[in-house]
């Protein structure tokens, strides 16, 4: 079985599980774990940000950033399609008492003058701008990058309105390797921000959160009340150093086998191409086909492949390192024999 379903699928490797064996642990509540404060140290050193904390989930990450920027009764402006919006179960209604403004964003990224334009005057009507988040890469837009000079002209907005901007950067990493800006100046444009080590990355559990050195204290009680205080979580840590160290620049391996896997399903009868294929995320259409997604995922299991749905007739592919070029080539074989049969 060749499993495109997501990222988040990779094993960990040999290498991190002996290093989650002999890590060194101690209990982190107390701040006495050695292997997870080197974890954060790194993170924060890499993004340029004062401090960051370990959280067990990018969507705890996300919620956590919310609860600690924001209270009860504002607005926070976000992507229509956006993870924080669209997957998170309305954590940020249920938690933090807030409710998002959402606006239609172009491959994912948000108009700096919509923005602008949606932020709350004082009206008793209202509820106040708490925060503006953005996700990058941009999932449901397909693992779209979104421009730094997009990013540079909502951090002005935030500047001038004095309100905070959060990044959603599960995977900022891949927009950095695929666009060559330094994940550093990506991270500047925001007052916080949270990445994935689960993801592309390849480590078995665990986000990073960061920023200031204030906002991870306070962001740190709202991890307790959240029940995300951990003891010896060094063995979570020991892959996720692995993961900074060694599985970033490697991600360039991904980018590539998507590319690869979209211009080959471009090529096949009844198939097509959402999006433009800049990361990880191929986004594929099955309409020309007559399947629905529902149709077209349960052929392809019984090709020995495995996706997920993201639409009536959308299915997504995603690539990552435990799935290899002649993975990629072979999924191609699958899906020509599967599609000359099928139409």
């Amino acid at each position: 079985m060749i499993d495109l379903r997501s990222d988040t699928v990779t094993k960990p490797t040999p290498e991190m599980r002996q290093a989650a064996f002999d890590a060194v642990v101690g209990d982190d509540v107390y701040g006495e774990d050695p292997t997870l404060l080197e974890l954060e140290e790194l993170s924060a050193n890499m993004l340029g940000k004062e401090a960051a904390m370990f959280v067990t989930s990018g969507t705890q990450g996300n919620q956590i950033a919310v609860l600690t920027q924001c209270v009860g009764g504002q607005e926070i402006i976000v992507e229509e399609e956006s993870h924080l919006f669209f997957y998170e179960g309305a954590a940020m209604s249920v938690f933090a008492g807030v409710q998002p403004r959402t606006l239609k964003g172009n491959r994912g990224a948000l108009n700096p003058a919509e923005v602008k334009a949606a932020i709350r005057g004082e009206d008793v009507h209202a509820p106040e701008t708490g925060l503006i988040c953005i996700e990058n890469t941009h999932n449901r837009a397909g693992g779209a990058i979104i421009p730094l000079e997009n990013m540079q002209a909502i951090a002005e907005i935030g500047k001038e309105y004095h309100i905070p901007i959060h990044l959603d950067g599960a995977r900022i990493f891949n927009a950095a390797v695929a666009s060559g800006v330094d994940v550093k100046k990506y991270a500047a444009q925001v007052d916080s921000v949270q990445f994935c080590l689960s993801k592309g990355l390849g480590a078995p559990v665990g986000s990073i959160i960061a920023g200031t050195n204030d906002f991870i204290q306070r962001a740190r009680k709202w991890r307790k009340r959240l029940g995300g205080g951990l003891r010896q979580a060094g063995i979570l840590a020991a892959p996720g150093l692995i993961s900074l160290r060694e599985k970033v620049d490697r991600l360039v391996e991904d980018h590539n086998h998507a590319k690869l896997l979209a211009q080959s399903i471009n090529e096949i009868k009844g198939l097509s191409i959402e999006n433009e294929v800049e990361t990880n995320i191929v986004l594929v259409n099955t309409e020309a086909a007559k399947l629905t997604a529902a149709e077209f995922l349960a052929q392809l299991k019984q090709e020995g492949i495995l996706a997920v749905p993201f639409g009536p007739n959308t299915v997504r592919f995603v690539t990552h390192f435990d799935v290899s070029r002649q993975n990629i080539e072979e999924v191609v074989v699958r899906l020509n024999r599967m599609m000359k049969i099928l139409t």
